[in-house]
């Protein structure tokens, strides 16, 4: 075995007879599928290779491939090398994802293999061809040495401490599954808080941002609201010593927005925190954003992706989930007419009716995020158009990607409706509110810990 860099600059161990020239250079439409359930930032461990040039070329911004190929070309090499004493354990714990594309199905011990895989206690993307698709003849022709339908899969899985996360058919005798492994408000003393936004745009999410703000901060708390597009003309207005500034109410922190104003504002306080994301991700100047997160005692992130890319060894970066879904009660639309959200959505109605003319249709297209994030809690299908940057051409926000891999641990091809995982989107709404509830008790003991230093 050879020792390679690959495009992504990640060690990648290639076979001594490198890649034979009869192998098929098209895309695989099973590493594609896999590419969807893969989220930005992620470290990527494809044991066997399944999925190949095609996964390491499709994976998103800011992953990292390493692919475990077979160490011989006997029949049954691979099953000994993924479950004997060469298990690359010390490679699985340092990923994020364990990839394992046309692999499972040859492996003898899955008990051994799972065993290792409970250890790492890392997502996994596998792919299996069921005994309920692929008959008993047909198996035995492919090599295959394990017969498991779908009942015996998820026993497996269970003992293990494993879940299925999300499904999807690679065709009609085979199917690819994400695996996953299966925490008192006290008075606060009056504080002054800043908080920072995009409020003045008008859109629909920073407006809920806003009513999200005031629901997590303290009663006794004086807040001085400030704009991005205006906190250089309105440094002077601000105090000279806050409490607590908050960047963001939820919103998406990109070019031009992340900037120097925002780092003098967080110079006028005692501490700090950020409820954003980022978008357009590949405009950003690191180095700037470095210094803003480098200034938050604590940085909420409403998307995984955002924590991958830029809160990965930081102790202030928590993983929040997209809090505007708690303006959003789960129920069920009534119209089959479809409604078509466009990128101009403004502000001439009230929220509250916005919310409830979204929730009324069966089926939503939206160019705006949460508008779509709105539709989930009731639509049965949804679809979406990613929202394109006007600084370079082919650069898209990313935000919906992120959110949809959060909620239903995939994406989905734009403009395209997909039909709504309500389960998912229920789990995700729980989970989300409890983390807003650790939330306002976290921002609560801060401020307290502040007036106590005061």
């Amino acid at each position: 075995m050879a020792l390679h860099v690959n495009a992504n600059l990640a060690l990648r161990l290639v076979p001594d007879d490198a890649r034979r020239p009869d192998a098929p250079s098209k895309l695989d439409p099973r590493a594609q599928l896999a590419a969807q359930f893969i989220p930005a930032g992620a470290r990527i461990l494809d044991l066997g290779g399944g999925g190949g040039d095609t996964l390491r070329d499709m994976v998103p911004f800011g992953c990292s491939y390493e692919a475990v190929d077979r160490l011989a070309h006997d029949k049954g090499s691979l099953i000994h090398d993924l479950t004997g004493a060469e298990f690359p354990t010390k490679a699985a714990t340092e990923c994020d994802i364990v990839v394992m594309l046309g692999v499972l199905e040859k492996i003898a011990d899955l008990e051994a293999l799972f065993t290792h895989l409970r250890f790492c206690a890392r997502d996994v993307i596998l792919s299996y061809g069921p005994t309920n698709l692929v008959g008993g003849e047909e198996r035995a022709a492919r090599g295959f040495v394990n017969h498991l339908g779908y009942a015996d899969l998820i026993t497996l899985f269970d003992r293990y401490g494993f879940r299925v996360e999300c499904t999807a058919p690679v065709s009609d005798c085979e199917m690819l599954m994400r695996l996953t492994p299966s925490g008192r408000v006290a008075p606060v003393m009056p504080c002054n808080v800043a908080v920072v936004s995009d409020s003045d745009a008008g859109n629909f999410g920073d407006r809920l941002g806003l009513s999200m703000i005031n629901a997590v901060l303290p009663g006794e708390a004086r807040v001085h609201h400030l704009t991005f597009s205006t906190l250089r003309e309105r440094m002077s207005e601000a105090r000279d010593d806050y409490d607590l500034v908050v960047v963001g109410v939820g919103n998406a922190m990109f070019q031009p927005l992340i900037g120097d104003d925002i780092v003098r504002i967080l110079e006028r306080t005692k501490s700090a925190i950020g409820i954003f994301g980022t978008a357009y991700r590949e405009l950003i100047p690191r180095a700037m954003i470095d210094r803003v997160i480098d200034r938050l005692d604590l940085w909420y992130a409403p998307y995984e992706d955002d924590v991958r890319i830029y809160g990965r060894g930081r102790s202030n970066a928590v993983h929040l989930g997209d809090w505007l879904i708690e303006q959003f009660p789960l129920t069920e639309a009534s119209l089959d007419q479809p409604l078509q959200i466009g990128a101009d959505i403004g502000a001439e109605l009230a929220l509250d009716r916005t919310i409830q003319i979204i929730q009324r249709h069966k089926r939503v297209h939206s160019a705006r995020l949460h508008p779509l994030l709105c539709a989930l809690t009731a639509a049965e299908y949804a679809a979406f158009s990613e929202e394109p940057s006007g600084r370079m051409p082919g650069i898209v926000s990313g935000k919906f990607r992120s959110m949809l891999i959060d909620i239903f641990g995939r994406t989905y091809p734009e403009q395209q409706f997909f039909m709504v995982d309500r389960d998912a989107v229920a789990r995700y709404k729980a989970r989300v509110h409890d983390n807003v509830a650790t939330m306002r008790e976290r921002v609560a003991a801060m401020l307290r810990n502040v007036a106590v230093a005061s």
